[in-house]
């Protein structure tokens, strides 16, 4: 049963959610087409909703009030919010307050930043990779965690963060214009139109960087053949990209957005553990390797993002833990059974 929550604090419910299979449908389709297409696109979206956002923060800085943010760390002795549905805001009371909640808020937002090292599973159509994944990356990772900021700053201004707990849900920031910037009620479906942008070019570059990571698994011998098969005109695994549209789409279809969420903030944490002790060891038992980027600070930089990361896994709730675990399961009994035979390493 999906659920979710409008300005006005209504639940709605519903079995399948039709929205998301048409705009995966739609992403799935153009990135078939060709990755260039699909570039164009994600720079119109990004625009739009960089220009929204940017217009937001604007005229939304002349509607704060400084008491909003007094005081600034939620206090501890604050009771757990319920929903309009009756059920608790969080699974982990414990973590919603103080330094914990910013650190676990943290973690459930963590999917907002999972498309800069994307990029990077797209090194291979690139020009000069050298030159442009760190640029990229690093560049994007900047000014997108400014106006993370900046958004953040001033929404909280706007209302009382008890209104986002209670009263908003997922349309917090839809809420906040209607209630406290009744001057610009235009600005509410902007904001809208921005966050399903949003939404939108974070799945397109998602999808592109899976089935591109799928791609290469398969030319590994880590995944079946399938996944490797180009479209004879457009050039891109389309089979991959039409399989990734079955399996999303069936779970962004009948999965709870909020638990959807989470998933993809654990995974992707998880993921960057991993690549920060992978980095570390590659460093010590690969010193010779030629590196066109060099990561800085080794190994503080990377036991920093070993820690950094496992706490803010540490601090998410129990549910998300374990589906996490079972879906890590799951991925090993799928490289034990066939991806550690048929590998080509084991060729070599």
């Amino acid at each position: 049963m999906e659920s979710a929550i409008d300005a006005s604090g209504v639940l709605h419910t519903g079995i399948f959610n039709a929205p998301a299979l048409l705009i995966l449908l739609l992403l799935s389709l153009l990135l078939i087409k060709g990755t260039e297409e699909s570039a164009i696109v994600n720079a119109i979206i990004v625009f739009v909703k960089v220009a929204i956002v940017l217009v937001f923060i604007a005229i939304g800085w002349q509607y704060m009030r400084p008491e909003n943010h007094v005081p600034y760390f939620i206090p501890a002795d604050h009771p757990d919010a319920i929903l309009p549905d009756g059920t608790h805001y969080s699974y982990a009371p414990t973590f919603n307050h103080g330094f914990m909640g910013v650190l676990r808020g943290a973690a459930i937002v963590f999917f907002a930043f999972i498309g800069f090292d994307a990029v990077s599973t797209a090194a291979q159509e690139a020009k000069n990779p050298k030159r442009d994944m760190p640029i990229g990356i690093l560049g994007s990772l900047v000014v997108c965690t400014i106006l993370y900021v900046l958004f953040s700053w001033v929404l909280t201004g706007v209302a009382p963060f008890t209104d986002f707990q209670n009263k908003g849900g997922e349309a917090s920031v839809a809420y906040a214009i209607k209630t406290y910037m009744v001057d610009h009620q235009w600005l509410e479906t902007l904001v809208t139109i921005a966050i399903l942008a949003g939404f939108s070019s974070v799945i397109l570059v998602m999808l592109l960087g899976q089935s591109r990571v799928f791609y290469s698994m398969s030319n590994d011998g880590l995944l079946p053949k399938v996944f490797a098969d180009l479209h004879p005109k457009f050039r891109t695994p389309y089979k991959s990209n039409l399989i990734l549209f079955l399996f999303v789409g069936a779970f962004a279809g009948f999965v709870p957005g909020r638990l959807a969420g989470d998933l993809t903030s654990i995974g992707t944490l998880f993921a960057f553990v991993l690549v920060s002790i992978g980095v570390w060891i590659m460093r010590k038992s690969n010193p010779e390797v030629v590196r066109p980027f060099k990561t800085p600070a080794v190994p503080f930089v990377s036991s920093m993002g070993v820690l950094v990361c496992t706490a803010m896994i540490i601090s998410l709730d129990h549910v998300t833990q374990l589906t996490a675990l079972a879906w890590m399961i799951i991925g090993l009994v799928i490289y034990f059974t066939y991806s550690k035979k048929n590998s080509k390493l084991n060729h070599l």
